[in-house]
C-alpha cells in the first residue's frame, strides 16, 4: 500500500521536487558542516544538482535525503565512516522503492542489509545484529520533516536572483521564502 503524501507537502519521491542544504540538515537533523563535508567527500552527492562555485547551491532529492538520514543513525550507533561509506556505495544502486523494504542491521562495525523479517531473524539469531534501521522508517521520518519544510522545482536553475542568498542562516528561512516569492 503506497501512502498520498499530505496535501500541500513538497515529498517529490519522484525527484521533481529538490531540496536546499539548509532544508536537508532540518530534515535529517544534521549540522551544515556535516553535511557539507560528506558532499565534498563523496559520502552523499547531492543527485540533483551539486554546487559549482560561488552564486550556487546544492539541491538534494528525497531520496539523497533519506539516505543523509541513514547515515546520521549509523554514526549515531557508532559505525565508523569507512564502514558506512561501503553500505551507502551498496545502496546507491537502489531505486527508492528498493530501498523502503531494506533493513540494516550493525554490531557496530559490520553493516548487513536485510530484506525479509527471515533474514532480520536469522542475523539476529547468528548473533551478529546489535541494532536495527528500518529504511521505510526514515522515509516516513523524512516525509513528516519535510511537510513544514520548502522545497523548489528540481528543474529550477542553478543561481538564485542577487537578492537571496544561497543558503539563508538558520532560523531566516522565512525571510528566505518571502524573498523567492517576490523574485520569482
Amino acid at each position: 500500500m503506497h501512502e498520498q503524501p499530505v496535501e500541500g507537502s513538497l515529498v517529490g519521491e519522484d525527484g521533481s521536487v529538490g531540496y536546499r542544504g539548509v532544508t536537508a540538515c532540518q530534515a535529517v537533523g544534521i549540522s551544515y558542516r556535516q553535511l557539507d563535508y560528506w558532499a565534498r567527500t563523496s559520502l552523499v552527492v547531492p543527485s540533483i544538482r551539486d554546487a559549482e562555485g560561488s552564486g550556487t547551491s546544492r539541491l538534494y532529492s528525497f531520496r539523497d535525503l533519506v539516505v543523509l538520514k541513514v547515515v546520521k543513525r549509523l554514526l549515531d550507533a557508532g559505525v565508523s565512516l569507512q564502514n558506512i561509506r561501503r553500505a551507502i556505495d551498496t545502496l546507491r544502486s537502489r531505486g527508492v522503492e528498493d530501498l523502503a523494504g531494506i533493513t540494516l542491521i550493525s554490531d557496530g562495525t559490520t553493516v548487513y542489509e536485510c530484506r525479509s523479517p527471515e533474514e532480520v531473524v536469522d542475523l539476529l539469531q547468528g548473533g551478529q545484529g546489535v541494532f536495527g534501521i528500518a529504511i521505510g522508517g526514515a522515509f516516513k521520518e523524512i516525509q513528516g520533516s519535510l511537510s513544514h519544510l520548502p522545497g523548489e522545482p528540481a528543474g529550477a536553475p542553478s543561481a538564485e536572483p542577487a537578492a537571496v542568498p544561497a543558503e539563508p542562516p538558520d532560523g531566516d528561512e522565512l525571510a528566505a521564502r518571502r524573498a523567492r516569492r517576490r523574485a520569482g
